[in-house]
């Protein structure tokens, strides 16, 4: 012996109880803390995506808009007289005649800027001569020579516009009598400065940069994150949709591009995990010191009566975090307040994540919805057409005893089965009549389309075989693809019967509604050919047992020839 008395049985308890304990909640929170923290990254990173992918379809809506802003304002009558005019007597007239010409041209502007958001309004002869302008960059524009317009009668997309040091997005339409000879150019220009990233990043809460020829024209970036930004633009030729800018990680898309100056949108995954994981850290904070307290004042005790509990905590909580389940709780033992109040902590924990996950499926789903109505309010006789087409593929999926997990890829894939509407003309879609054979090439277009816009967005890609295939038809006669038979997706089937079945029986601006049973035997009688017998009898089933608003609404039949041909194209 080397003299030194044996510490208590107490002590050494205390030790390695303590220890123990001490360990173990580490372990367990680091381990919590890095499953949350990498699953709140993703959720965030995919969140960010799809706003992003929203963003760009809006700011190539309004992009579309200008350009049809851009042609009714060169119909006015008043400014193609004044510009023929000018052009004619530009030799001969006197200069009062011209003055008065000139005073015209600029009050037709000033009357035309106050309908359109843009930066600076122009019109110019067919020689490139500037008649007049208006606008907040006017004098920005008229200090440079005029423009030329070679290629703007075969261009349709927008065209860049170097005013001194600033870069304009420019629609450039002609000024066309009735002859068809062009007399003029009516130019709309959106400067691509530090005013139009600053709204674009007031309106989406994004970071904002145009970037023309590899340099940074405007940006809402920090400076090193602008550089960085233009050093991975330059560097990779095939980028990812994310990006470390200053040590910090973004997600980035494109949503605008004029010739070589691209617009794009940046968000940090960073900023919003830190926002997520500040009151995560604060409770796991607050969890580890209880923890610690109750660990030293009952070490002793529990060394005794806990060391069983304590190992079946830990299995459990380590088999709660190798299969994420953030929703089955933890049962309490009844050994110890102590452990029972760490575990219905943890559980509460848990609880928390579950609910912020169940947040942000809510979000996806209003997206979802908000994407469906954005294309049902395109045309006001097909408003609420994406709903009631989701309404009846569940209640079609319900009578077949579809999984509960099929059950909601319908209900989603049904809302969007039509998203690729959003690229049809607004003359074609809105047509109050017989479509063309042109016209109709057009339509059949919408669902590759739609599969392009959602194969994007990663969570959206059970959806994908839904909108594209909706058209497809048993006898091989469908589009895109011409699958037959079984080859077409049980789902695209379904969503293909109940959205025929509502086109039957919602009105049109040229023909009423038919009935739920004239429909019925429409469909019955096409069974085979273009539609699958088993799910229009499972439409028949499931129509009574639905609520009497679920169902499209019956109205007074009239002759409607061709029905099936109009429902192939809903």
């Amino acid at each position: 012996m080397n003299g030194r008395p044996a510490p208590r049985l107490l002590v050494k308890t205390l030790l390695v109880t303590f220890g123990t304990a001490a360990v173990l909640l580490a372990a367990v929170f680091i381990v919590v803390r890095q499953g949350v923290q990498n699953q709140v990254r993703r959720t965030q990173a995919q969140s960010l995506d799809v706003s992003q992918n929203i963003l760009q379809a809006m700011e190539s809506s309004r992009e579309h808009e200008l350009r049809l802003q851009a042609e009714t304002f060169a119909e006015n009558p008043t400014l193609k007289a004044a510009v023929d005019t000018y052009t004619t007597e530009a030799s001969t007239g006197g200069e009062d005649s011209l003055s008065e010409l000139l005073t015209t041209v600029q009050r037709e502007l000033d009357k035309l800027l106050k309908r359109v958001d843009v930066d600076v309004i122009v019109l110019e002869d067919i020689n490139g001569r500037t008649l007049g302008s208006a606008g907040r960059l006017q004098a920005t524009w008229s200090g440079t020579p005029g423009r030329t317009h070679r290629d703007a009668a075969d261009d349709e997309g927008d065209q860049l516009f170097y005013a001194g040091d600033t870069i304009f997005r420019v629609v450039c339409v002609p000024l066309t009598l009735e002859d068809g000879a062009v007399v003029g150019w009516l130019d709309l220009g959106t400067a691509l400065d530090a005013q139009y990233v600053d709204a674009l990043d007031r309106i989406s809460k994004r970071r904002t940069a145009v970037v023309n020829d590899g340099a940074i024209v405007a940006t809402t970036l920090a400076a090193q994150q602008a550089r960085d930004f233009t050093r991975a633009l330059a560097s990779k030729s095939e980028l990812s949709n994310t990006v470390d800018l200053n040590g910090h990680t973004f997600v980035f898309r494109q949503i605008a591009r004029v010739e070589s100056a691209r617009v794009y949108a940046l968000s940090s995954v960073d900023e919003a995990v830190t926002e997520v994981m500040s009151h995560f850290n604060l409770v796991l904070t607050l969890i580890a010191i209880s923890a610690t307290a109750l660990a030293l004042a009952g070490s002793v005790w529990l060394a005794r009566l806990l060391t069983g509990p304590v190992e079946r905590l830990s299995a459990a909580i380590g088999q709660r975090t190798a299969a994420r389940d953030l929703t089955t709780p933890l049962p309490t033992t009844g050994s110890s307040l102590e452990l029972d109040s760490l575990t219905e902590t943890f559980n509460q924990l848990m609880v928390s994540v579950a609910e912020a996950e169940s947040r942000t499926e809510a979000a996806y789903a209003g997206a979802i919805r908000g994407l469906a109505a954005t294309l049902d309010a395109r045309d006001p006789y097909t408003a609420g057409h994406s709903e009631r087409v989701s309404t009846l593929s569940v209640a079609i999926g319900k009578v077949l005893h579809l999984p509960d997990a099929d059950i909601e890829v319908l209900r989603l894939g049904a809302l969007l089965h039509d998203i690729g509407k959003i690229g049809v003309p607004d003359e074609v879609l809105r047509k109050p009549g017989k479509l063309t054979d042109a016209e109709f090439e057009i339509i059949m277009e919408h669902p590759g389309l739609g599969a392009r816009i959602l194969s994007a967005v990663p969570f959206l890609q059970p959806h994908i075989p839904i909108v594209e295939l909706h058209h497809e038809r048993p006898d091989g006669l469908g589009y895109p693809k011409g699958l037959r038979g079984d080859e077409i997706p049980l789902l695209a089937r379904i969503v293909h019967v109940a959205d025929a079945y509502d086109a039957i029986t919602s009105a049109r601006a040229y023909r009423q509604g038919r009935s739920s049973e004239e429909a019925l035997r429409e469909l019955s009688r096409c069974s085979g050919t273009e539609y699958h017998a088993e799910i229009v009898s499972a439409l028949a089933r499931a129509l009574p047992r639905m609520q009497p608003t679920a169902a499209a609404p019956v109205l007074r039949v009239i002759s409607a020839p061709s029905i099936t041909s109009e429902a192939r194209s809903a």
